[in-house]
Formats: C-alpha cells, sequence, structure tokens
C-alpha cells in the first residue's frame, strides 16, 4: 500500500501508482477540474506524475501561489505558440513568469508593435478554447538538439548544449508546439481561461548581453479569473496616474539627465526641501532613541570593499579607478567599512555598548541602464544607514527596539500594512554555519517572543549575514520592500574589531545593518505614488498659496502670507492678474495642500477662506485660528503623540 499524506494531516491508502489528477478526483470532483499541479514531498509536478511511494502531497489550484505561477507559465507557452502560428519564420528563446504575469523574449527581422496585440490574443483565445493536451516528455541531449536544428530554434539548440552533462532534458508538447523546459505546467491549454492580456514590448538582449542580439521581449499578464484581471489592469491605470515620474514633472521637484548622468536625481528647490524634510524627520527619530551620527568619505581604499567581501561579490557593479600613485580607489557602494574604521577608533568597553552609528551616505552602485527607473532604481542614492554594534547578549533586544522604530515610522508615513520576511543565508557567503545558525536563530526569536508574524525567503539573506526585510503595501495595494536588519558576525571578524567585557578579556560584538527608509529617493518615490503627490501638509515644499479675488485685496494677501511664513510656514503669494479658478487649478496641479483665498471680507473680518487639496469644500476661519492649526498639522508626526 501507497501512503499519501494530505495537507489536513489525514493518510490516503492505495494499492498501486497514482497520478495527482486521479488522486484529486478520488477526493472531489471539483477538485479535480480545478488542480493544476500536485506537490509531491515539497517538489512541484505535473498534475499527471504518478506517485509511487510513500508521501505528503499537496494539490495545486490557481488559489495558490504556484499555481497561479505555473498558469502564467503555461500562458507565456501558449502566446509562443500563437506567435509561431502567424509568423512561422519567428525565433522562441525563453519565457518565464514574473510577479503579475510573464515574458517571452523573441527573435524577428520585423519588430513587433502594440498593434500585432490584438492578433496575437486573438489567437491565444483559439489555442485556450482548442483545449490542447500540454505532455511532459524527457528526452536525450542529442535528440533535444536534432529537434530543434530541424525546426530552425539555434537559440533553443544553444540552450541545450550549454546544460550540463548530467541535467535532465525535458519538452513540453501542446498541438503541434513544443518547446524546451522544466516545467511543471497546467494539464491543458484550457484550464488557462482567457484572464489574460499583452502588455508592452521592449528590447532584450539575449542571455541580458548586450554584446548579444537584442531581442523583442512581449510582457503580459494572467490572472485566475477575469475579476482579478480587472482589478489589476485599474491598479496598472492607477498607478500610472500616481507615476512619481510624471507627477516630479508636474511639482518641479526634479529631473534627471540620462546623456550626462545617467540614474543621478538633479533636485530642485522644491524636491531637495523634501529630500532634507525626510533626513530631518530620521535624524530627529534617530537623536530620540540613542543614535550618534557620523560621515565617512565618498571614495577610500578599495582593499576595504576586499576585506569586507562586498568587492568579490559586487565588484561589476563598483565604481573604481587608479590614482597617479598606484593606489586602487572606489567611490562607496555602501557604508559598511567605513562605520567599522569609527568603531575602531579607540578602546571600546562592554559599558559603551550598544553603540549605534548612523549616517545618511551618499553611494553609488553601476546598474544597468534598462534596469533604471525614475527614483526607484538609481545609480546614486543617499542611504539611511546606522550600524549597530552590540554584545551577543543585547543582540536580541536590539532587533526588537529597532523593528518597534520601523513600524512607528512607517505608521507616521501612512503605512499600517507591514510584511516581514526573514531572509536565511544564500548559496554564496561568508562564515560558518555555526555563525549563521546563530544570528538566524537571534533573528526568529526575537520575532516570535513578541508575536511578529513572518515568513521565511529561503537563500535570500546578505552574504555576510541574515536579515529581516520590511515590505509595506501602498494606497492601491503594491508592495514595496523598503528596511532591513542584518545580523553580522562575520564584518567584525575580519575588521579584527572588539570591545573589553566585563572579564576584562577582549570579546567581538555582533554588528547590526539598519535602514528604515532604505534609501532617500526611492522611499521618496514610493511616497509621491502612495500619496498620489498629495504628501501631508509637514512633508509639503510648498504647504499654502494666499491669492486675492482681485488686485484690491493684493496687500492683505501679502500679510496673510507673512503671518504664514512667520509661524513657520512655507507660504506665497499668487498676485497674477487671472481668474481665480484658473489659478486654483494650476496650483492643484502643483499639489499644494492649502489654498487661501481673499477679499473684502475676509480683509474686513481678518478670516481667510480655505480650500484643501482634492476637496471642493471651502472653509472660513480667523486668520490667527487657521495659522494655530495649520502649524499644529506641520509638525512631524511623533512630535505630536501624547
Amino acid at each position: 500500500m501507497i501512503k499519501i499524506e494530505l495537507p489536513d494531516g489525514s493518510i490516503k491508502e492505495v494499492a498501486s501508482p497514482i497520478s495527482g489528477l486521479e488522486l484529486a478526483e478520488s477526493i472531489s470532483h471539483n477538485l479535480a477540474e480545478a488542480a493544476l499541479a500536485v506537490e509531491i514531498n515539497g517538489t512541484l509536478k505535473d498534475v499527471t506524475t504518478p506517485i509511487t511511494t510513500n508521501a505528503k502531497v499537496r494539490l495545486i489550484t490557481s488559489k495558490d501561489k504556484e499555481g497561479l505561477e505555473i498558469l502564467r507559465h503555461s500562458c507565456s507557452h501558449v502566446m509562443s505558440e500563437a506567435v509561431k502560428e502567424l509568423w512561422p519564420d519567428v525565433q522562441v528563446t525563453i519565457g518565464p513568469f514574473i510577479e503579475n504575469g510573464f515574458y517571452y523574449d523573441f527573435s524577428r527581422k520585423e519588430p513587433f508593435t502594440t498593434e500585432d496585440f490584438e492578433k496575437i490574443e486573438a489567437k491565444m483565445h483559439e489555442i485556450v478554447k482548442r483545449n490542447e493536451k500540454i505532455t511532459r516528455e524527457v528526452v536525450s541531449r542529442e535528440q533535444a538538439i536534432a529537434l530543434f536544428k530541424a525546426r530552425g530554434e539555434h537559440y533553443k539548440v544553444e540552450i541545450i548544449e550549454d546544460l550540463p552533462a548530467d541535467a535532465e532534458i525535458s519538452l513540453y508538447r501542446q498541438g503541434e508546439y513544443v518547446d524546451l523546459c522544466r516545467g511543471p505546467h497546467v494539464p491543458s491549454t484550457g484550464k488557462i481561461g482567457d484572464a489574460f492580456k499583452l502588455m508592452k514590448v521592449a528590447g532584450a538582449y539575449w542571455r541580458g548581453d548586450s554584446n548579444n542580439e537584442m531581442l523583442q521581449r512581449i510582457y503580459a499578464t494572467a490572472w485566475a479569473n477575469k475579476k482579478d484581471l480587472k482589478e489589476y489592469l485599474d491598479r496598472m491605470e492607477e498607478a500610472a496616474k500616481r507615476d512619481h515620474r510624471k507627477l516630479g514633472r508636474e511639482m518641479d521637484l526634479f529631473h534627471f539627465e540620462p546623456e550626462y548622468a545617467p540614474g543621478a536625481v538633479f533636485w530642485h528647490d522644491k524636491g531637495y526641501k523634501v529630500y532634507r524634510r525626510l533626513i530631518e524627520y530620521m535624524r530627529n527619530r534617530q537623536d530620540h532613541n540613542g543614535y550618534e551620527e557620523i560621515s565617512t568619505p565618498r571614495i577610500m581604499d578599495r582593499c576595504l570593499w576586499e576585506t569586507s567581501g562586498h568587492w568579490e561579490k559586487y565588484g561589476a557593479h563598483n565604481y573604481s579607478g587608479q590614482t597617479e600613485d598606484g593606489k586602487m580607489f572606489c567611490i562607496k557602494p555602501m557604508n559598511c567599512p567605513g562605520g567599522l574604521l569609527v568603531y575602531k577608533q579607540g578602546l571600546k568597553s562592554y559599558r559603551d555598548l550598544p553603540l549605534r552609528l548612523a549616517e545618511f551616505g551618499k553611494v553609488n552602485r553601476y546598474e544597468a541602464s534598462g534596469a533604471l527607473m525614475g527614483l526607484m532604481r538609481v545609480r546614486e542614492f543617499t542611504q539611511d544607514d546606522a550600524h549597530i554594534f552590540c554584545t551577543p547578549e543585547q543582540m536580541e533586544e536590539e532587533c526588537i527596539s529597532t523593528m518597534k522604530l520601523i513600524f512607528d515610522i512607517y505608521k507616521d508615513f501612512g503605512f499600517d500594512k507591514i510584511k516581514i520576511y526573514l531572509s536565511t543565508r544564500p548559496e554564496k557567503r561568508i562564515g560558518s554555519d555555526e555563525i549563521w545558525d546563530i544570528s538566524e536563530k537571534s533573528l526568529a526569536n526575537a520575532l516570535e517572543k513578541h508575536g511578529y508574524e513572518y515568513e521565511i525567503n529561503e537563500g535570500e539573506g546578505a552574504f555576510y549575514g541574515p536579515k529581516l526585510e520590511f515590505i509595506l503595501r501602498d494606497a492601491i495595494g503594491r508592495e514595496w520592500q523598503c528596511g532591513t536588519i542584518q545580523v553580522d558576525m562575520n564584518l567584525p571578524q575580519r575588521f579584527d574589531i572588539s570591545y573589553i567585557g566585563e572579564d576584562g578579556e577582549k570579546h567581538q560584538p555582533v554588528m547590526l545593518h539598519r535602514a528604515l527608509f532604505g534609501s532617500i529617493e526611492r522611499f521618496l518615490g514610493i511616497l509621491i505614488e502612495h500619496h498620489a503627490g498629495k504628501l501631508p501638509l509637514w512633508l509639503s515644499p510648498e504647504q499654502v498659496v494666499v491669492m486675492p479675488v482681485v488686485s484690491a485685496f493684493d496687500n492683505y494677501a501679502e500679510v496673510v502670507a507673512k503671518t504664514l511664513r512667520a509661524a513657520g510656514l512655507t507660504a506665497k503669494t499668487d498676485l497674477r492678474n487671472e481668474k481665480i479658478n484658473y489659478k486654483i487649478r494650476e496650483h492643484s496641479l502643483e499639489k499644494i495642500p492649502v489654498i487661501m483665498v481673499v477679499g473684502a471680507k475676509e480683509e474686513a473680518d481678518k478670516t481667510v477662506t480655505i480650500r484643501r487639496l482634492g476637496s471642493e469644500k471651502q472653509e472660513v476661519k480667523p486668520l490667527t485660528e487657521a495659522v494655530a492649526e495649520l502649524v499644529k498639522e506641520a509638525q512631524m508626526p511623533h512630535l505630536t503623540e501624547a
């Protein structure tokens, strides 16, 4: 008998091997209809795979994360099949699933355009309706090469020839279409449904190498049902309205110069005010949480990053050069070595720990041109970095206090849905397994003892230590990874730092790497999109604009603005000879939070008429009362807490 353990702990016994699909049918017909794949002892397989030995088994449907990924991957094959049927001379390369969808790279002489999308989608719907059976076939390397050579698919041949000698080579067939793929896939094209849409076409070098041919990449999205597809497309439409690059231009915050400084921000006065305000906020928070602030050089000897191990892992992404004296210098890609050198100045005692050294350090990392995306992905950015040096006994408590600070900060900016991932040891790492065991356990203990829910992100830790990643959700449901806490017992060893313990002996401290915003640039981009440009008053670069209904009240408008500025608010007047509604629309586009209008009655009564950004409602208040309320609202959130 074969014993099959199901997710609810129940055991099902069968006399002979049974496929995942047959198992599903034995449970319920509806489950068999919904099953897309099967997980056998933790490994995803096609739902037709036989279960031959005792195993833990889970049937995968589109409600599961893995099921949706498999559906998307299968949909990429359907798109590739559609393209081949429409344009037989096209060569196919690779087509993986990605977040929210999939893409496929094609080699074609004529470029694809979005005008081709309707034709491709119609053919995809036709293939889905055919309900072609999708089957897996394991072949020899020679058979696979011969097959794809006969089909004129030299990219597939190249992939096969580069596979390890012992690699299992599998093909997936659907109708006349055949593709090289590990799988798994849905059992037939009909299971994909009709909730997919082609999104855009872009260039992509074969294997990411600019020396290779430029291929054409078609991106698409796919979902379990039309409701989910519509919700996603609505989110994308809203995201386009909130695009920080578009709003940055409209609000005159910043711009980029791809020709002269790709991936670097040119801050305008208004944008730089917000940038400085974020640093001021974080500096205030850190001052109240026992941090000292340091600043270390932008350019230092490359040997520092060789010692830390960063050069070996990230050398290709670093800016470096040789000076006349033959020394190799590096524009710092991260702040860690500088913090370690500051720690090494002077003898440290256990009484000096924890020592929390914060730095708003500007760093540079080379990112591929195609990866750059406004403030979200740049080559030069400012990290709100800190390195906390503590004893092993203090490590857990430092993690907890840092987590509390992170949650408090995100709450101040309107983010209250936060996920935590514990990222564990990657395959390529430094340090012993013993050190990694201690580090990972300390982070898990800190989370569990204080009731924080978290997920394991297997193998995604930093090369020197495990980390906690904090994922926040914005106003339209998108997730952004921002803050991190990383436990590091390796760099203290490599840089030979120590403290004198109570026993009078030297001990090695634990080093916590910590960033809360992540980077000022990226966090500001997220904020702009989260608030659709309507930044809260305390963060807005221009807080109030005062305008008279007619020029006769210019003087009173100036008095109001002067009063606001004297109270510490950012205020300006608009005395142009334009219609009041025109000026209101213009300043609303600039996302100024408060518009004050004054006329004869306001001047006589010493009042102002207030209109808030995004509201048609107007409110008349005494000037002194309006100023007092705005002053309170313009304070940093944590300063107004009871």
